[in-house]
């Protein structure tokens, strides 16, 4: 059987991102295959949330994710370097902020 052939008899890839306390942002725990959302939000929670890892869960289909690549790095990120106050060094933080 050649790769391509087992490529095609996967199920669709679906990214997980998981939200561990209320306030912060989801990040991205790994991937799991299924047929629809409603399997992947299942199969992530047996994989990714067996041991209360998080309080939410998305799943994304893998092929609707857009993303950069490493050589347009230069050129992609560039335009934001030359607005510092963009940066938040500047700023200081109060004691009491949480999740900033």
């Amino acid at each position: 059987m050649s790769e391509k052939e087992t490529e095609d008899s996967q199920l669709p890839l679906w990214e997980v991102f998981i939200q561990s306390k209320p306030g912060l942002a989801h990040k991205h725990a790994g991937n799991v295959h299924a047929t629809d959302g409603e399997m992947a939000l299942q199969n992530a929670r047996d994989v990714y949330g067996r041991r209360n890892e998080g309080i939410s869960m998305w799943v994304v289909p893998a092929n609707a994710i857009t993303a950069s690549t490493p050589e347009d790095q230069g050129s992609f990120f560039d335009p934001a370097n030359d607005k510092v106050y963009r940066h938040p060094t500047f700023y200081e933080l109060k004691d009491g902020v949480k999740f900033m």
